[in-house]
């Protein structure tokens, strides 16, 4: 029988060192633990980031999927959104992802004109110092998801003024040259037919640009952008039209009816032109009833939907003009009569029945010039020239108006109203 020495059940000299050994394997673990569930949380990052560009990328603007809801008449699954959301989601993943096996759940789906992408990812990581925990892997997983407001249809119907007074010279150097270059200072190119040495013929020769010249070519120019902004080839949908090719008919004329073939309402527009008159003082220059124009487009201008399809269309009535009228209103004028004539900034209370119906007005005010030198201007005009542009705001959609003066481009002003009339919120995640 063996003697233990005297003292050792009492020497505690060595536990430090036993418990140090029990201990150890359990201290690597949780220290390894943390390093694993690290590097597994780094490793999920990454791929929440691929997983947030792939939901987003699947359903950008320009995208497949995008191209192809627009053309879906119903709400559905859109696959081709399923493979890029795929492709994407690959394309970002390299290093030490590229040996991760990653489960991929993606659905790309179209509800009304909304469109939605879900990408889910699922993943078993590798650990290292888990291991002697009995640990040999950490599943990691997640979600991303995008909306996207699909452009929407909208069918614009562009009332562009081509009456007399928009025969003004476009610039005030045009205007200074007409002025120049006319017996009484007239600013105007008023088309006369029965005068062959009309001031419109003596525009053209000295190469002065009229108004009605730079929003013909502006609306040709919005063709464009529409072509260019348009996400499927029916999306849009143009109409043209005018107060009147002649005075002795100053109803509203069509130009244009509306159709998404945007070369053909380019190649139609080549015909709006300054509304003609026989002579000087014909009809008392009562050419420009805003009145009866606006309710003829309310009634031309059908029902409008909320633009999620190509048979259910927003209506936008897009209005360019300088913004006074000029008619026979013995009642009702908002301005001093001189007989039976009414000369006004627009009565805005005609542009309510269009909102009322749901149309949104797009108004592109083209400056009223004043004309200092023009007795006409200074008698009528003058005293409510600041008023023009208020009522012109009040007709419009709120906003959707756009003021140009002659030093700014009516081309770019177009572009820019138009935009804003087509812009929708577009992707959150």
């Amino acid at each position: 029988m063996a003697i233990l020495p005297p003292g050792f059940i009492s020497d505690r000299s060595g536990n430090f060192g036993i418990m140090t050994a029990l201990l150890m394997v359990p201290l690597l673990g949780t220290a390894g633990m943390a390093v694993d569930f690290a590097h597994a949380m780094s490793l999920r990052t990454q791929l929440f980031a691929a997983a947030d560009a792939a939901a987003v990328g699947s359903i950008a603007e320009k995208s497949g999927a995008v191209a192809a809801a627009m053309t879906m008449t119903g709400n559905g699954t859109i696959s081709l959104g399923k493979t890029d959301a795929r492709s994407i989601f690959l394309s970002q993943v390299s290093g030490e992802l590229a040996d991760v096996n990653v489960d991929l759940g993606i659905d790309v789906t179209k509800t009304a004109n909304k469109l939605n992408s879900q990408v889910s990812f699922t993943a078993v990581v590798p650990t290292t110092f888990m291991r002697v925990l009995g640990k040999d892997s950490i599943t990691i997983s997640g979600t991303a998801t995008a909306e996207y407001l699909t452009a929407s249809f909208m069918d614009f119907y562009i009332l562009l003024d081509n009456t007399p007074s928009m025969g003004v010279g476009a610039t005030a150097k045009d205007v200074a040259t007409m002025e120049k270059n006319t017996s009484d200072s007239c600013a105007f190119a008023c088309h006369e037919t029965e005068n062959k040495n009309n001031y419109y013929n003596l525009a053209k020769t000295l190469g002065v640009s009229m108004r009605i010249d730079v929003v013909r070519q502006a609306t040709k120019e919005l063709t464009l952008t529409a072509k260019s902004t348009r996400v499927s080839t029916n999306q849009f949908r143009m109409g043209v039209y005018t107060f009147g090719t002649k005075a002795e008919d100053a109803n509203l004329t069509t130009i244009s009816d509306p159709t998404d073939d945007l070369d053909k309402v380019r190649t139609y527009t080549d015909a709006v032109d300054l509304m003609t008159i026989p002579k000087q003082g014909y009809n008392n220059d009562q050419q420009t009833s805003f009145d009866n124009a606006l309710t003829q487009m309310k009634d031309i201008i059908t029902t409008p939907g909320d633009g999620s399809t190509a048979t259910t269309p927003q209506k936008i009535l897009f209005f360019v003009s300088d913004g006074v009228g000029d008619s026979e209103k013995p009642k009702g004028c908002t301005k001093k009569l001189t007989g039976n004539r009414c000369q006004e900034p627009i009565d805005t209370s005609f542009c309510k029945p269009l909102k009322d119906k749901g149309i949104r007005i797009a108004v592109l005010y083209t400056t009223y010039l004043p004309l200092p030198k023009n007795s006409w201007y200074n008698t009528w005009i003058s005293p409510f020239q600041s008023q023009i542009p208020t009522k012109m705001q009040e007709c419009a959609s709120p906003g959707l108006y756009f003021e140009v003066t002659p030093t700014e481009g009516i081309a770019d002003a177009m572009k820019a109203l138009f935009l804003k009339a087509i812009r929708a919120p577009r992707i959150t995640s």
